[in-house]
């Protein structure tokens, strides 16, 4: 082999082997560009291919878009429609609650008005309280004509008193002593001391400045505040009918009672001239006091004209106590107008006779509640009959009785509208309204102010 040198001294050998080298490298990367590019269209169809799924994919939803635009179009118009609702019940709402706002302010505007009204009653009560009454000095004295007088109307005390008054023959000398409760005492002080008559002397007390007057001294508070006392009262009876005369609530108020303590209530006195707040005066009463009692305790008219004003209508005599103490066809009495003889009261001790009697009667087996029956049972054989022309009215039902004749009641010197239909109530009988009426001042303002016409 020859070997043969070129110019560079590299061999033709080399050369050869060099070019034959170079052409097996070209070959081997077009070999790899050929394999790379199968792969590249590989990729390129798979490219192509998913972007086929994409379209189709975005073609698809494009559809569940519409149906979902058109979802979304009713569901729009749907809450349009309940949003109108909403609006028209929220509008009904406000105008439902506007009105009891509207009321609760009108409600809070009267009860401002009330508690202006109810500090100047407070005024008034500290006022009247700080006043003093003209001639106290008569409240004690014996020598003079004293009348007892329990209400808590201050309307019916001012025409038991005006009444009395206007008809005295010297009104100097007779002195009114008025008991009312708590609520009503201020205002029964400031209507006689701002509406005097005459130089007449008035006393108005308090009753709960009684101390002495507790349940542990009268057994009748005992009772009134007793669970079977609030059963006989509260509660609703099968025979409601037949009970309401005796369930009236006033025969709960202590005032009813308070008549049978006239001498704790008046220790120095003697005499003392009781007057129910539902009489009218129309005689001069000053004879009562000279009249002789004859021992007796109780001055009374009797009230035999009717069967029912007998004992054995008002007391239980298939009780053995009943019927041994007393006459079943005895006479009962008229209490409206009354005199006592308080020194034979306290000889007689006619508080603890009444203390006995009630204690007896706790469980109401001789005698419903109503103190007419305990003022039957008390004054006993210690009652002097009045002459009937001394009272009008018990006997004949001015409070009742549609058909009293009126010369009667004109000659009588007192009036008593026992019963229900007082004249000053709407239900009051009219024919007999005027002879209460003409004692009224309907002028006054008060009275214009608390609606009360002739």
């Amino acid at each position: 082999m020859t070997l043969k040198l070129g110019h560079d001294g590299v061999s033709q050998q080399d050369v050869d082997r060099r070019s034959v080298l170079s052409r097996s490298g070209e070959s081997t990367i077009n070999s790899d560009n050929i394999r790379w590019n199968g792969e590249e269209v590989k990729e390129a169809e798979r490219e192509r291919a998913n972007d086929v799924a994409t379209t189709r994919k975005h073609i698809s939803r494009g559809g569940d878009v519409e149906v979902r635009r058109q979802k979304a179009a009713t569901m729009h118009g749907n809450s349009s429609t309940s949003m109108k609702k909403v609006n028209l019940a929220h509008e009904n709402c406000v105008a439902v609650i506007d009105k009891p706002l509207a009321s609760l302010h009108s409600t809070e505007d009267q009860v401002q008005a009330h508690k202006q009204k109810a500090n100047h009653a407070t005024l008034i009560a500290t006022n009247s309280h700080k006043k003093h009454f003209p001639n106290e000095e008569k409240f004690e004295d014996s020598k003079l004509q004293h009348y007892a007088l329990f209400s808590h109307n201050v309307l019916e005390a001012a025409v038991v008193v005006s009444s009395t008054l206007i008809n005295a023959k010297n009104p100097t000398r007779h002195v009114f002593h008025t008991v009312t409760d708590k609520h009503n005492c201020a205002a029964m002080r400031m209507w006689f001391l701002a509406n005097p008559i005459g130089k007449i002397a008035i006393q108005v007390q308090n009753i709960e400045e009684f101390t002495w007057l507790n349940s542990r001294y009268s057994p009748v508070l005992k009772q009134l505040a007793s669970h079977f006392m609030m059963n006989f009262y509260f509660k609703i009876h099968q025979n409601r009918l037949s009970q309401n005369k005796f369930q009236n609530p006033k025969y709960l108020s202590i005032l009813n009672h308070l008549r049978f303590y006239f001498p704790e209530i008046f220790p120095e006195l003697n005499k003392v001239l009781f007057l129910d707040d539902d009489t009218v005066v129309q005689q001069d009463l000053s004879n009562l006091w000279s009249m002789d009692l004859k021992g007796k305790v109780n001055g009374a008219v009797h009230t035999c004209g009717a069967t029912f004003h007998r004992f054995d209508r008002y007391l239980n005599f298939s009780n053995p106590l009943i019927a041994k103490q007393f006459d079943q066809r005895a006479c009962g009495w008229a209490y409206g107008m009354n005199m006592f003889d308080l020194s034979e009261w306290r000889k007689q001790n006619i508080t603890d006779v009444y203390h006995y009697w009630q204690n007896m009667n706790a469980n109401r087996q001789l005698w419903k509640l109503r103190t007419l029956l305990a003022c039957l049972v008390t004054f006993w054989s210690r009652t002097f009959p009045l002459d009937r022309s001394w009272q009008c009215g018990i006997s004949l039902g001015l409070g009742y009785k549609p058909d009293v004749d009126q010369r009667d009641m004109e000659r009588a010197a007192v009036l008593h509208y026992n019963g229900n239909q007082k004249p000053w109530l709407e239900i009051g009988i009219l024919r007999y309204r005027k002879f209460w009426s003409r004692y009224v001042n309907f002028d006054h303002a008060f009275l214009h102010e608390c609606n009360i016409h002739p």
